[in-house]
């Protein structure tokens, strides 16, 4: 019998994960990629009686892979806030989707775990933009204000480094970043001792100061649209960078389109904050759209198709106040 943890490389994804490992901990081989590598269940070669635990990837994406694992008799424990479409029955599957706009993965298994590993989950829910949520779960964990502040960075760093187009875009690989946080029960004990942390934040900073000069291509009554060019602190940063101006501008949406280099653009989008709905509706409209609600994105938006989708972005988002 082998066992698989396949979990999203974003903050979510690792701190859902760190969460279930310090509450059942065991061997496992662990599959993860950047934040857009989302069918990752794929890679995994199963058998019957093999336990693999699925986290902060859309069902919808790996639904063949799941029912293939299934097949073969390997149990799945499946945690997700992404849209699902439709989900297998079967007994060798423990599922828990919920795709309210106000959830995430890590607070998903922080529930079922009833708060065994909450500062973990305050971590993931930060760096998934889930701010009142997070802040919420730790004034009832007993942090202070100051080390809200500190969880809050760390969740954002962790989310920045899942991004990119390349793994060689990233200061970490997810599954080394991972490890480097396993050993810690208390995220503020990694905040002081994890050298690689203090690289992480120090990369992060860098790449934020560039992007403070991105301005916005066009912007309309449903929000504004940014193009950003083919490098890598843009590759790096388009993630936080959406995150943070739907929070400085909470009644509009962004669309963030990044140079591919290859006559496509990568698009993230970040629904109003104050609303939360429709970015995934948006984003399915187009060749290898999901995500959220509140958050999701196209993987390679033809460049001609630029006009087509700054107008189903202002049509999704400009009639509502």
């Amino acid at each position: 019998m082998a066992n698989y943890d396949v979990f999203n490389g974003d903050a979510d994804g690792i701190c859902a994960l760190q969460q279930l490992r310090l509450q059942y901990p065991r061997e496992a081989s662990r599959i993860s990629g950047l934040k857009r590598d989302i069918d990752l269940l794929r890679r995994v070669d199963a058998a019957a009686g093999d336990e693999i635990t699925v986290l902060d990837l859309s069902l919808d994406k790996n639904r063949d892979a799941l029912v293939d694992v299934l097949s073969r008799g390997a149990s799945v424990f499946y945690a997700d806030h992404h849209y699902p479409g439709d989900i297998p029955e079967d007994a060798l599957l423990d599922c828990h989707i919920d795709v309210s706009a106000d959830t995430c993965t890590s607070l998903i298994v922080n529930q079922l775990l009833q708060n065994a590993q909450q500062r973990w989950a305050v971590v993931g829910a930060f760096g998934d933009n889930f701010d009142e949520a997070a802040r919420n779960l730790g004034l009832q964990a007993g942090l202070s204000e100051a080390e809200l502040a500190r969880l809050q960075q760390l969740g954002v760093c962790l989310n920045y480094n899942g991004y990119g187009f390349e793994l060689d875009d990233l200061l970490f690989h997810p599954v080394d970043l991972f490890a480097c946080v396993h050993p810690y029960n208390d995220p503020l004990d990694f905040i002081e001792n994890e050298n690689g942390y203090a690289e992480l934040l120090a990369q992060y900073e860098d790449d934020m100061a560039r992007a403070g000069n991105a301005a916005a291509q066009s912007e309309s009554a449903a929000g504004a649209v940014y193009l950003l060019p083919n490098e890598g602190w843009a590759r790096r940063t388009v993630g936080v960078l959406g995150n943070d101006l739907a929070k400085q501008y909470p009644q509009r949406a962004h669309a963030l389109l990044v140079d591919m280099g290859d006559a496509h653009y990568r698009v993230s989008v970040r629904a109003p904050y104050s609303r939360k709905e429709g970015a995934d509706d948006l984003c399915r409209q187009f060749p290898g759209g999901g995500g959220r609600k509140a958050a999701a994105g196209v993987n390679a938006l033809a460049q001609d198709a630029l006009t087509h989708f700054i107008d189903q972005f202002n049509l999704q988002f400009g009639s509502k106040t």
